[in-house]
């Protein structure tokens, strides 16, 4: 863990090396979700290929880029594209950008993907707001030597999502006359689709949308006692007893059309909070 350690404190200089500005506030953009990096100002852009020890992002929907800057009258860090276990990275390969959020001083996150529709009340391009999660992946990055500066041995999960920017983002979608669902993210490792059984399963066992991310990174910023707040762009909505195909072009372009509505969310909200 010592040389993970390092490894986060060398990305870190690395990254802030060229910045214009100081970020508070981390993003973390899925699937379709990249082009909210257009919107922000006094920007500075780092492939994550050049930075040290950074994890390298496979999924062809997702830039791969670090991008801080303003947005929002909000000094921000931006990841576009995001890591999965999908991938074949481990639980504390993907907890490593939000250990270099930490590091840099960032306090809270915005975190955002694309999600299988489970509530059959949802329809899909509808935004859900993550009121709490399900770790369905068996997986967890606080596995093995705990860092005690970076947060406690066993972190509390009472509220991993703060309910603070929770009200901000219900007020915020009210003020825009926008659909805002809400509901429980449970995540999965993926990558094959879930079938009608697993479906009818998850939504029985208390979920309202399934998806492949999310889990890993929320565990690993709880732990670093930062505010969360995340949304979820439903994609489909599937229902066990009509299973239809969830091709990924499909996913993605429906994910692209609510990701300009959490664009708007996002930014009418942004110069409220802290």
């Amino acid at each position: 863990m010592e040389e993970f350690r390092k490894r986060v404190e060398e990305a870190t200089r690395f990254v802030r090396a060229p910045m214009k500005i100081s970020p508070k506030m981390g993003l973390i953009l899925g699937t379709g979700l990249g082009g909210i990096v257009e919107a922000m100002e006094e920007t500075t852009v780092i492939p994550y290929e050049e930075i040290p020890h950074f994890p390298r992002s496979t999924v062809a929907s997702h830039a791969g880029c670090l991008v801080s800057g303003v947005w929002g009258e909000q000094r921000v860090l931006a990841m576009q594209g995001r890591f999965h276990l999908y991938e074949g990275y481990s639980p504390l390969e993907i907890s490593f950008p939000i250990r270099v959020m930490q590091t840099l001083g960032i306090d809270t996150l915005f975190i955002s993907n694309a999600a299988g529709g489970l509530n059959p009340n949802f329809k899909g391009g509808e935004l859900m707001l993550i009121t709490d999660h399900i770790n369905f992946t068996g997986q967890n990055p606080l596995l093995g030597p705990n860092v005690d500066d970076w947060g406690d041995r066993f972190p509390d999960m009472t509220a991993p999502y703060c309910r603070i920017l929770q009200q901000k983002a219900i007020h915020g979608a009210l003020d825009l006359g926008m659909t805002l669902q809400r509901g429980v993210y449970v995540g999965v490792p993926g990558p094959s689709m879930e079938t009608a059984a697993e479906t009818r399963f998850l939504r029985n066992m208390g979920a309202d949308a399934v998806g492949m991310s999310t889990i890993m990174e929320v565990i690993t910023a709880a732990h670093a006692g930062m505010k969360v707040l995340g949304i979820s762009a439903i994609s489909n909505v599937n229902l066990p007893d009509r299973y239809l195909p969830a091709p990924l072009k499909e996913v993605i372009a429906t994910a692209e059309k609510a990701g300009k509505n959490m664009a708007l969310l996002l930014e009418h909200i942004l110069p409220k909070l802290p």
